[in-house]
Order: structure tokens, then sequence, then C-alpha cells
């Protein structure tokens, strides 16, 4: 099977050469969905986050939802004006993790790499998850599919951002403008209403709520903790210091431009919703049974607030209340493209870094970093897999990360800025946007504290417990990729020259595949040759001596004896004595490799060569050279007009020369 019809390249269209990575950068309008899909759609669960602790403590505590709204939008403003100078001053696509890792110090940044890494994966489920509720919502038969619905979900914007960032990008851009628009109009429309006298009003507004009696302490970390909640608005908003080399030129500019838009929409979308539920007095609980008049409770699933909001304004089962709810749900399942852009990307730079593996930074076929996106998609499923795609239980390990990531990012910016006040470079210091990272690494460090202890009972402890044993694995790797380098490193003066050149050809049966290794191993002229046959059936041993002789092939043929069955250890006994008697030579191992094999025939064959060989690579002074031996020869895999080495010493026919499609096509071009 070609390349052409793989699955593979149904699935993922046709490879891009290298040059054409300039084609896939972003412009604005689709930066902005790739970008900040996460943070503009987290306006639709985060305001409804914070109405479920605020409920928690009854209507009486349900009125400071504005004021703990109000919180949460200084507070966006200030991480927004924030990241503004970091994209500037840090726009290689580190973002918060540069930051910390040249200013604050290696571990520092791995503290942040760790934390983003985490939050990314986590993104990826709870909005999936958030997606599925809100698809629910509208078709509640669809209940019983929740978690088969969120893996499915996963793997298809996986194979979405597999096909390239530009492709997935126009892909996701419509559906995430149609939400802002509905949410506009929803906003608009409910507005409209209440200034005419006509305010909407929520079906949960009926059902009372029984909270539970708060003394002043209570209620001050009730809203602590519904603040923390709101604050998950705040997700997606640092992707864009992370993903500024995606942008189109000027970079910097067109991010700084897209992060603005961004923080505007997402503080308008989030003040207008949070507004619409106090108007309509909207009731959500984590349990809908604590919803006194909720009769169906444990049958009818909760509609999230989006889809009351959508019921009050626009009427239950009216075309735009279904535009509102479909176009939240794909915002919501696609703002997990955002986390989709961040992970490679982020990955790729701990790679270059040497704190992961450096497949993170290979680019695949489509000019993406593949086995990042591979990755993510793995870890968000297995989650969505151990919380039952549970909303409510996987908020609670959100935003951990990405205020670890804030905190040490301004952190580290201030730090910056008063380096340049102490350095030769003093005059590029300026004293706004050092203040401005000031007050947001103050703020963002003390929401930092708030969210974990209002967080860390419910779950978050999690977070707590996998971000040091991630920090640990790549510090381990730093620290292997250290050893190897130095292990590796050239010496000041090499002596070139070894003594000695002998060759072995491994020889299980007399077979084309064999006489070809022995046709490479004469003509490559070596000062010695044999041929090496460990006799492990001494009948096969027998006839294999008899047909070599009946050959006349002229290279002498050696056995090894094997009383228990096992070839490596004979053939490196050989080499020892060989080498006990004539010196230290470079050996060189001859052994025949098929290829050409379909997936099942791989399974049929034992692969017994390659443990020989791996073996054999352990010893030293032994250098292997494979020999292929293509199976299936209407189907080459490397044509070519000149006979194979043995081909016509044997007098076996010329091959015929067979062109790919792609070179056919650029012979008629």
């Amino acid at each position: 099977m070609t390349n052409a019809f793989s699955p593979k390249r149904i699935l993922l269209g046709k490879p891009l050469e290298s040059d054409r990575a300039d084609g896939q950068l972003l412009p604005k309008r689709i930066a902005l969905p790739v970008f900040a899909s996460d943070a503009l759609s987290s306006v639709a669960y985060g305001p409804q986050e914070m109405f479920l602790i605020l409920t928690i403590g009854g209507l009486a505590v349900l009125a400071h939802a504005p004021w703990v709204a109000l919180g949460v939008l200084c507070l966006i403003a200030i991480v927004v004006a924030g990241s503004f100078q970091l994209v500037r001053a840090y726009p290689s696509g580190g973002g918060d993790y540069e930051v910390a890792h040249r200013n604050l110090g290696p571990r520092a940044g791995l503290v942040v790499g760790s934390a983003l890494l985490i939050d990314y994966v986590l993104t990826v489920a709870v909005s999936v998850a958030s997606g599925v509720d809100n698809v629910i919502s509208a078709f509640p038969a669809l209940g019983p599919f929740r978690v088969e619905l969120a893996v499915a979900l996963i793997a298809l914007l996986a194979a979405a951002n597999l096909r390239g960032v530009r492709e997935s990008g126009t892909a996701f851009a419509i559906p995430t403008y149609v939400f802002i628009g509905s949410v506009v109009l929803l906003i608009g429309t409910g507005l409209v209403r209440t200034a005419l006298g006509d305010p909407p009003v929520a079906e949960s507004s009926g059902y009372a709520v029984e909270g539970d009696p708060l003394t002043q302490a209570g209620l001050a970390l009730l809203l602590l903790r519904a603040f923390a909640s709101g604050c998950s608005a705040l997700t997606g908003i640092e992707a864009i210091s992370n993903g500024v080399p995606a942008f189109r030129q000027p970079k910097v500019r067109n991010a700084r431009i897209t992060l603005l838009l961004m923080g505007g929409i997402s503080m308008t979308l989030f003040a207008g919703i949070t507004a619409l539920g106090v108007i309509a007095k909207v009731h959500y609980a984590e349990d809908p049974c604590d919803l006194v008049g909720y009769a169906d409770c444990a049958s009818v699933p909760q509609q999230s607030v989006i889809a009351q909001l959508g019921t009050a304004v626009f009427g239950g089962g009216s075309p735009l209340f279904f535009l509102l709810t479909i176009a939240t749900a794909l915002v919501l399942m696609l703002a997990a493209n955002t986390a989709f852009n961040g992970f490679p990307l982020l990955g790729s730079v701990l790679a270059a870094n040497g704190y992961a593996p450096k497949s993170l930074q290979t680019r695949g076929d489509r000019l993406v970093h593949s086995n990042g996106v591979i990755l993510l998609a793995l870890g968000a499923a297995l989650l969505v897999l151990a919380f039952q795609a549970d909303l409510n239980a996987l908020i609670q390990l959100y935003i951990i990360g990405v205020f670890v990531s804030f905190s040490f990012g301004q952190i580290g910016m201030v730090v910056h800025w008063r380096r340049l006040l102490r350095s030769k470079r003093r005059s590029e210091f300026q004293p706004v946007p050092f203040a401005i990272n000031l007050v947001s690494a103050v703020c963002t460090s003390s929401v930092l504290v708030v969210v974990t202890v209002t967080k860390f009972a419910h779950g978050a402890w999690l977070v707590f417990l996998i971000g040091p044993v991630l920090w640990w694995l790549m510090f381990r790797i730093h620290r292997y990729y250290g050893r190897v380098r130095d292990e590796i490193a050239a010496d000041r003066t090499t002596q070139f020259g070894a003594k000695g050149d002998h060759a072995i050809v491994l020889v299980g049966e007399l077979s084309k595949p064999t006489l070809k290794a022995l046709d490479y191993a004469i003509a490559a002229r070596h000062e010695s040759l044999e041929a090496v046959h460990a006799d492990i059936d001494p009948e096969a041993t027998k006839r294999l001596q008899k047909a070599w002789r009946q050959s006349g092939i002229r290279v002498p043929l050696r056995i090894a004896p094997s009383p228990y069955r096992d070839i490596s250890v004979p053939v490196i006994e050989h080499i020892e004595r060989h080498r006990a008697e004539h010196g230290p030579e470079v050996v060189t191992v001859y052994t025949p490799k098929y290829v050409g094999l379909r997936w099942w025939e791989r399974i049929l064959h034992n692969h017994k060569s390659a443990r020989i060989r791996h073996k054999l690579m352990l010893v030293h002074g032994v250098t292997l050279a494979l020999v292929p031996w293509q199976l299936h020869p209407d189907r080459p895999i490397a044509p070519s007009a000149r006979p194979l080495p043995g081909e016509a010493r044997r007098g076996e026919p010329r091959r015929p020369v067979v062109r790919r499609r792609h070179e056919r096509h650029a012979t008629r071009r």
C-alpha cells in the first residue's frame, strides 16, 4: 500500500514541505478563535460555577453575585495587561515558562512548565465535558452517552489538529464567531427586555434554595470560593503569550492586538451573562435535588446556566435557543483547540531546553508537533474516563496550574524590569509596564493562595500531587540528556586508523537474503571474511554444510556450537576468540533484514534477527550492516533500474523501473 492511499494520508492530508511553514502562520481573524476560544468559551462555565457555589449559601448569598463578578472582571483586566507586556518582552513562544526560566531560574521555570502542561490537559477535559453538558441540555436523551461523546470529541479534535494549525483554525473560526454573536444577541435582547419592563425569568427561579446557615467567617469563605470558581473564566489567556510564533508578521503586534480583543470580548460576555443571571434569578446547584420544587431532579438533567438564560430570553425550543445552545456546545468543545495549540508548542520549547523527550520537538507531515497533539489527546481521554466526564468534579482541578503560571510569569517580569534598571540597558526600563507587572504579580499570587485554599479539599490536591511528579520527571530527563551529552562529546585529540578489518556474515540457511548479504560483504573488500552459523539444530547444520559445498561458495563457513539453542551468545564468543587470536580488529557483522512486510506479516515473523542485532550492538568494536531483502517485488519500495548486488551474479532477471505517482506527476509537469 503506497502512501497515496494510506489511511494516514486520507485522515491527515498530503505532507507539507518545510518551506511552507510560513503559510501555516495565522492572521488575527483566525488566531482569535484558535488561541482565544478557551478564554472566550470559559465565560459559559465561569458564571455557572460562580452561581453554583453561591447557591450553597441560599438566596441571600446569591445577591453578592455582581460583586464577585466585578472582582473576576478586574482580575481579567489585570492579567491581560500583564500578559500584554510579556508578549513584547519574550516573543519566542515560551510565555510564562520562558520568563520564569530566564529570570527566576530553571527550577522555577520547570514549576511553570509542569503546571501549564497539567492545565492544558485539564483544559481539554473540562471544555469537552462542559460542551457535552450543553448538548445534553438541548438533547436530554444523550445523557447516558456522556463519556462516549466526550472521548469521541477528543479524538476528532486531535485528528483536526494533526491536519495543521491553519486548517483546524479555519474550521473552528465559524463556531467561535457564531457563539460570540449568539451570546451578544442573548445579552442584548435580555437587557432590552429588562429596560422595557419585561425582564426574562428563568424556570429555576421558582425553585427554592435551602442554604446552610452561615457565620460571618463562613460567608467570607463561601464568597472567596465563588470568586475562585468564577476565575475559571481566566483560563486560556496565557495561550497567546505561549503561541506568538504561530502569528503572522509582525508577530508581536498581531499577538498583542489579539490579546486585547480576547480580553475585551471575555469581559463583556462574562459581565453580560452574570447580569442576566441575576435579573432572571437563575438557580443552579451541584445536586439538582437540592433545589426545592425540582420534581424530576433524579431523571431530568439540570439545564446549564446558558441554556436557562436562552430559555428565559428566547423561549425554550425556539430556533434562537437551539442556535445558542449548539453554538455554546461547539465552542466549548473547540475551546480544547487552544490547548491543542499551546501544549505542543510548550512541549517543543521544553524539549529544545532538554526537559522533555526530543520527540516533542519534531514536526510531523503537516508541520505541527504531532507527538504533542497525540500525547495531549491521550492524557485528556484518560482524565475524562477517570472522572466520567463530570464537569463539577473536573472543574475542581482546574485553574490551579494557570494561576501558578500567571504568578511566576508576572513575578519573572518584575525581576526582568529590575534587572534592566540595574544594568547598562537602563534606558530600556519603562516604569508603567513595570507597575502593571508588579500589580499583576501581587494580584495573581494572592488569587493563587485563595484558589488553593478553597479548592484543595475539593479535589485540587490531585494537581499538587501530579505537579511535583511531573517536575521531577522533567528534571531527571534534563539530567539524563546532560550525561549523554558529556559522554558522547568529542575528545580534544582523536586518533584515527584502527588496525584490522574482519567481516562476518550470519547464516541461518542458504537463501537469497543470505546470498545477498554475502555478496555485499564480498563487494566491500574486507581484509578477511567468514560466514558463521550457530548450531542450534544439528540436522539443519548438516544440510547447510552440504548445500554450501554444492554451491561452490569459497567463503569459509564456521559452525559455532550452541548447546543451549541460543544464537547471539555463540556468535559473540566466536568474535571474542577471533580477537584473542588476531588482535583487536574492527568486526563488521552482516545480517539480512526483511522489508516491505505488511502489518499482519510482521506478526508471522519471529524477529529473531532483531534480537540478535540488539545483543551484538552491546559488543565493543562491532559494527552492524543491515542488508535489506524486499519481499513482494510487485510492491517495490525503492525501485531501481540497476540490478541489486547478487542479482547479476546469480543470473536473476532485471527489475522493472516502477515510479511512484508523485514522481510521474513531476515528470509530466
